[in-house]
Parts: structure tokens; sequence; C-alpha cells
């Protein structure tokens, strides 16, 4: 028996799990074809007819010679021959070959079977690309898409003992999505046959999900990455309000890093104007602007940064008077005031209206981050501190100067806070402050205590009115 190759054209690997060249023993070209068809039953049928002959529409080449041109299917072989296969081709897709074998392992159902299974607990996975599900999707499905497929299902369909059906347009891509997912180990994963163009000649019901535009998809490109944010918590940030109290050294990388995060509207709470001693840490501003309102010149930075966050300035001080009027229409307040009547007022408000307060404070070397949330069981600023210090005891930055770099390091904070509220991810800082020592480099995380006597954040309390402190 002589030891032989042969070369397995591409619309046939998949009768050989995907060979290219198949290594076998015989003493004749017809015994050859014979191993080949006991080693991988299936395609000898599309090679020979039922009369042992080779098909018209196939050749075969003993080296660089055709086999009519020697002894037939009775050339003798020695060791080392090459036996090359070359089937009638087309052209069209080289994948057709793994389509019939996938077809053959992956079980297919009808859209109608596929709608039944979906609303009795299986989940349905479009993997399609933007701009296809863009013109529909079944309701309900997951939108992974095929490229990401492998890197983003575990986060969606945990479970891997589920009912899996993947979708694609025509119903060949999702075969080899189904292929891939029971690679990963998902037990029951069935394709959808015909894809969504017969769901939708089915009259199957599909909505038009919202999507991102190209541009979009590019600017946040490294946020659709990943499966905690994807498609859907980029649109509730574009989607979301963030209002910033102060135009400052804390508001300014806050405001840089949540416009540059694609918060659709971001609104600004400041009345005074640029100075040069400003610039040293407030990053919003530049020296051609001193003078300038500091919500104008955030409008121009943050504009220029990212054009598609709409900016609301408010060039006023806040004050008990307009204070419920400028927060209602936001999801979330971040504090970086820096007096302690517009802590109070800012903490007031929030409590009224159940909204987050992002807290930051910063001095000299020194930071403080946290979160106060009543409305979801955390304290409030009054529950860290009642009443204020008296002045002497708390000085300005005006007064005591600040590390210019610390206001960054604590607004980042306060931005990866808000981000984490805004897409309900992780743990926020409730009931617990972060503290910053610059000088020693380290972080300290304290627990706050909640004191629900405190009439603000009581619950069921009647709002007391705006106070500038509070009786023991």
């Amino acid at each position: 028996m002589s030891k032989i190759t042969v070369h397995i054209p591409s619309p046939l690997q998949g009768e050989v799990g995907g060979a290219e060249q198949v290594q076998l023993q015989a003493d004749t070209v017809g015994g050859a074809l014979k191993a080949l068809g006991a080693a991988h039953p299936g395609i000898l049928n599309r090679l020979l007819t039922p009369e042992g002959e080779v098909r018209p529409f196939v050749n075969l080449f003993l080296g660089e010679c055709h086999l009519r041109t020697l002894q037939g299917l009775d050339t003798p072989l020695k060791d080392g021959d090459v036996l090359t296969i070359i089937p009638a081709v087309a052209g069209g897709s080289g994948k057709d070959y793994r389509l019939q074998s996938l077809k053959r392992s992956i079980p297919e159902i009808t859209p109608t079977k596929a709608f039944a299974l979906q609303a009795g607990g299986a989940v349905l996975i479009d993997v399609r690309e933007s701009d296809e599900i863009a013109q529909g999707s079944p309701a309900g499905a997951y939108r992974l898409g095929r490229g990401y497929l492998e890197l983003r299902v575990e986060q969606s369909v945990p479970d891997f003992n589920c009912t899996v059906l993947t979708l694609c347009g025509s119903g060949s891509r999702s075969l080899f999505a189904a292929e891939s997912l029971k690679q990963l180990g998902y037990r029951d994963v069935r394709s959808i046959v015909g894809g969504f163009n017969r769901w939708k000649d089915e009259g199957l019901p599909f909505e038009v999900p919202q999507m991102l535009d190209e541009t979009a998809r590019s600017r946040y490109s490294r946020h659709l990455l990943m499966p905690e944010i994807g498609e859907k918590g980029q649109q509730k940030l574009m989607a979301s309000k963030v209002l910033l109290v102060g135009a400052g050294g804390l508001g300014s990388p806050a405001s840089l890093y949540l416009a540059a995060a694609g918060v659709g509207t971001l609104g600004l709470v400041d009345h005074d104007v640029v100075d040069r001693s400003n610039l040293q840490r407030q990053v919003l501003h530049r020296d051609d602007r001193v003078g300038m309102s500091k919500v104008a010149s955030a409008r121009q930075t943050l504009a220029a940064l990212n054009p598609t966050v709409r900016i609301n300035e408010y060039e006023s001080r806040l004050e008990s008077r307009n204070v419920e009027e400028i927060f209602r229409d936001y999801d979330m307040v971040i504090d970086g005031s820096d007096n302690f009547p517009t802590r109070y007022l800012v903490n007031d408000a929030c409590v009224k209206l159940g909204l987050p307060n992002v807290y930051g404070a910063v001095y000299r070397f020194e930071g403080q981050v946290s979160v106060f949330w009543p409305a979801r069981s955390g304290p409030c600023y009054r529950c860290l501190y009642p009443e204020p210090p008296p002045p002497e005891l708390a000085p300005s930055c005006a007064e005591a100067g600040v590390l210019g770099v610390l206001p960054g390091v604590i607004g980042l904070l306060q931005a990866v806070e808000a981000l984490k509220i805004l897409l309900d991810l992780g743990e926020p800082l409730l009931g617990r402050m972060l503290y910053y020592d610059a000088l020693k480099a380290c972080f300290s995380e304290l627990k706050l205590v909640r004191r629900p006597q405190r009439a603000y954040c009581r619950e069921g309390a009647v709002f007391p009115g705006y106070l500038t402190s509070f009786p023991p």
C-alpha cells in the first residue's frame, strides 16, 4: 500500500472536516477514492456516479497528469504521489462547503417556530450589522453583531443551558454564529432559516430600534466595544442630563469628560467670570478669556470638544428662589461649588427632588468624593455635616491655596461616579467617602452614617424649606 496525499478543493472541504488535504494509503486511484469515502462518508457520492465512474463535472489529476491520459481509476500509485480533485465551480463563496456541513450539524427552525420559542423564554440573537438592524429587528432580540459576538454574548446570555436562536439576513451567517456559540459551550443553539427576510415575510412583529449614526459610532467606538455599555448604554448617556454647579476647578475636569463621554445635555451654573488666577487649575478656560463669564467660556471649550452635546448656561448665582427651577430638568447634580451656603442649598434641593448629588471638595493637598442620595437609602450632606464650620476654621482656596492638579483628580472621580449612576453600573459611593491625600499618594474609604432623625432626608419628612444651617 502506497502512502499518498489527496488535495481537497474548497467546495468539498466541509466533507472532510475543513481539511485541505488528506493522507491515506492505497494501491490505485480508485482504491484511494474508496479509502477517502470510507474515512469521510458523503464525499464519494459527490465524486463518483452510482456506477462507480468519475462524475463529468469532476477532474482528477495524479501529479500534473489528468487521469484520462493514464489508466483511469486503475492507475497505480506509489509512495509520495499527490492526487488532486478539481470539480467544476461557478464562482461564489468558498464558504458554500461549510454551509452544507453546518446545515447538517446545526438545527434550523422557521421564524414562526423561533417566535414561539422566544415567547417561551428562548434567547434570540440578531447577528447582523448595525446598518442592517437599523432597518428593523425582532422585538426583544439581543443585537450583538457577528463581528463581536464571541466577546459580548456571555455578558448578555450567561446561561449556557438556555435555548439560543441566531438570526441574520437570510440564514447563512446565523449558521456560522450558531457554530461559534456551540464551541463556546452553549448546548442548545438553533439557526433561523431564511433570516430576517423570512421573518418579515411571515408577518412576525419587529421594531425599528434607535441606532447611532456613523459619526457617533466612530466617536464612541471604545464605549461600544464594552459589553457593559455598548450601543444601548451609549444611547442612554446621550439621553441623559447632568447639571454641574460651578464651572471652576471641579467642574472643569468633570464637564470635559462627561462631554467627551457623550452625555447629551450638560447644564452649567456659575455667576463668576474668568480670572487669571483660575487658570492654574480651571482647565475649561484660557488666558484670552480672562474677564469672560465662566459659563460662556466653558461652552466654547465643551462645544469644541464635542459639538453634539447640548450646553445649558445659567449665568446666575444659585439661590433658593431659582434652585428648583434649574434642578428639576436634570437627572443628577455634580456639586463643584466653593462655599458652604451653596453646598447646603444643593443638598437640600437634591433631597427634595430625589436627585443624586455627586459631591466633591478640595483643600490644599486633600480631596473628598461621595454620592449623597437619600432616595436610594444613602445619607445626605447634612447627615455628614449638620452645620457649616465657622469661617475661621474653613478657609477658601483663595485664602489657603490648592495644588493645581488636585481638582483634576477629584473632578474626574466625580465624573466616574456620574457615569456609573447614569449607566447603572458598579457601586456608587453611597454611604462612603473617598478621601485622597496627594502628598501621601493614598486613598482612604470612610463609611458615612445616615442620620434619619434629620428632617431633610428622613423618610416621610415634610421639607422644612431652604436653610443655610440645620438646628441641633
